[in-house]
């Protein structure tokens, strides 16, 4: 079988996602054509004018992120029309299970040809359930569909596990003083400032980071779902769920990802790829795998799928030196850590998605892209990505620094 590396790894600061947000005057393929240029500068013309592919994740694919986001993004990057584009849909995860197509693409083409996967996501052109999907707010056809808005069944995970809002508030605010102190030392060479239509910079660092945040002052945010459950979908979760008698709403606002603009891609391929570009490798893909869940309790399949993988592996999560654990909400951090105990100076040690946002098709390939970097920077050689999706969608990889 053939092995599939990652050869460099990048991606954009996350602007919030407002119209004076530090990226909302990039279109989503001007955003992801800068990308490309700065591994392009960093691994050379021929390394990406020979790419076989570019796999593109992106949730809302309606109106600026319409169309045919990858090959839109291919004709503006001015790479080679022999270069395969394709874009996916697979919620929060589509960044890394873009980054496992191109993977999977690698060993079955056993070819001297690198590709390109990643993911691009401009909330503030395109805001979240922006595609107005008919049962988004149709409570009759979602209690037939099983669907519940994403916040709500991190609720729900919270009702089930008897979480309390001080220990969301706790893993919130330690998201945002790591990500903070992390900003402050430097070196995060994976970040890539992004230029305006001047060329001048336009973001050079995530923008929705606090640096003064703490458990006290997050104790002033009142939990903010209870009346979009009470329109319908209290009632599906409790359907599905007749253990429980209510639904106990304790996130507030500040224990959700922020919503922002931001793109991520990795440079993968077989070793004769990289060898053929003159350029080395920095890690390998040792395993990836996806995984559904309940689609009401559906923050729980990117757990589901890293115990497929540390099952298929062997591996045991003391066995990581990093692991880059989505933050899809407060909920699923306090989870990990109860459940199962990870070394916290190995999680998400320079923040996560709660302090520097979530942008959507982007987040899985900024979690690989840290990953990689990361390593690097540490020392470390093994590494662990988790990624959770809405209605049940969740993947793990694991990759190994060479």
């Amino acid at each position: 079988m053939t092995d599939t590396y990652i050869y460099d790894a990048v991606r954009s600061p996350r602007g919030k996602a407002k119209e004076d947000g530090g990226l909302a005057a990039l279109k989503p393929h001007e955003l992801t054509g800068q990308i490309i240029a700065a591994l392009e500068a960093r691994n050379g013309t021929d390394a990406l004018q020979r790419a076989a592919g570019l796999t593109l994740g992106c949730v809302g694919q309606v109106g600026a992120q319409g169309g045919h986001l990858a090959l839109v993004t291919r004709m503006h990057a001015g790479l080679p029309s022999s270069v395969r584009a394709l874009t996916i849909n697979n919620y929060c995860v589509s960044g890394l299970t873009a980054v496992g197509l191109a993977a999977n693409e690698t060993m079955a083409a056993d070819d001297d040809r690198l590709r390109l996967a990643g993911g691009v996501e401009m909330m503030s052109a395109v805001p979240f359930m922006g595609d107005k999907a008919f049962y988004y707010a149709d409570p009759k056809t979602a209690s037939a569909l099983r669907y519940v808005p994403v916040v709500l069944s991190a609720d729900l995970m919270a009702t089930m596990e008897g979480f309390t809002k001080e220990e969301l508030d706790t893993v919130t605010a330690r998201s945002h003083q790591r990500a903070a102190a992390a900003r402050e030392k430097g070196g995060l060479d994976e970040v890539i400032a992004i230029k305006d239509a001047e060329g001048q910079t336009a973001l050079a660092h995530d923008e929705s980071v606090r640096a003064g945040t703490t458990v006290e002052g997050l104790a002033r945010f009142a939990p903010a779902f209870a009346e979009m459950g009470a329109a319908g979908f209290d009632a599906v979760m409790l359907k599905a769920r007749p253990e429980l008698k209510e639904i106990s709403h304790v996130h507030s606002v500040a224990n959700c990802p922020p919503v922002c603009d931001g793109a991520a891609l990795a440079l993968v391929g077989s070793k004769a790829a990289g060898e053929a570009a003159g350029i080395k490798p920095k890690a390998r893909i040792r395993a990836f795998t996806e995984a559904s869940a309940d689609p009401v309790l559906q923050l729980t399949a990117g757990f589901a799928a890293m115990d497929q993988l540390l099952a298929r592996t062997g591996l045991k999560l003391s066995d990581f030196d990093r692991i880059e654990f989505m933050e899809a909400f407060a909920a699923t951090p306090v989870k990990f850590e109860r459940d199962y105990a990870p070394d916290l100076d190995r999680v998400n040690p320079e923040g996560g998605h709660l302090a520097m946002g979530h942008p959507m098709g982007a987040s899985g390939g900024i979690l690989l892209a840290t990953m990689v970097a990361g390593l690097e920077r540490s020392g470390g050689s093994l590494g662990l990505v988790v990624a959770h999706g809405g209605s049940g969608v969740g993947s793990a990889m694991v990759v190994e620094r060479v």
